[in-house]
């Protein structure tokens, strides 16, 4: 997880509105990996994280110069990558809200992807492998908050939903996660974040 600075973050968003080249390359460094770890671990196919993390940065070139002033980064890019993802489900006729299903690659990748090499350990690999099986808005609520560092007002901002709605998906989600892992620290969002780099 990258924190920006604020003054660097709104220096940034007054000159991705002017269109400068040097400060979408900044943005795009900072937040690109982050972009596609959650896409990947929203969707389970690294295909489809690739095609929608490149939509998300059209979007972002096409709806940069309407930015407020004060926008904060974060919330605005993951909310992009979201609702391209919940797109995506509807177009394929998916339902969003159930789809749980297998790891993200049905065969291993040639080498090892910093995805995979993120998830070596034991615990990683067993969050991992849980965090896939559960609902679609669960997940995304830990991904957003346990590992991207939003905060819960910031991830209801990403899900279209109230805050009282985030914080009880946050909590139903790590109480999913901590039962299926028969370990109550494991809802905790340290070890999330201990557990998925």
């Amino acid at each position: 997880m990258t924190a920006m600075d604020r003054d660097l973050e709104l220096e940034l968003v007054g000159r991705l509105t002017r269109q400068d080249g040097d400060a979408f390359d900044k943005i795009y460094e900072t937040f690109h990996p982050r972009l596609f770890n959650f896409l990947a671990r929203l969707s389970r196919q690294r295909d489809v994280a690739e095609d929608l993390v490149e939509e998300t940065w059209l979007r972002v070139v096409t709806h940069a110069p309407r930015l407020h002033p004060d926008t904060r980064l974060a919330p605005w890019l993951f909310t992009i990558a979201r609702n391209l993802y919940v797109s995506y489900c509807r177009s394929r006729a998916l339902d969003y809200d159930l789809l749980a299903g297998p790891p993200m690659w049905s065969t291993p990748p040639a080498g090892p992807s910093p995805f995979e090499a993120a998830a070596a350990g034991e615990l990683q690999q067993r969050v991992e492998a849980e965090l896939a099986t559960l609902p679609g808005p669960y997940r995304e609520a830990l991904l957003l908050v346990a590992l991207e560092g939003l905060t819960p007002a910031e991830a209801a901002i990403v899900c279209g939903v109230a805050p009282d709605t985030m914080r009880q998906r946050l909590k139903r989600a790590r109480g999913l996660l901590a039962k299926r892992l028969d370990a109550p620290a494991a809802g905790s969002l340290s070890v999330l974040r201990e557990a998925l780099p």
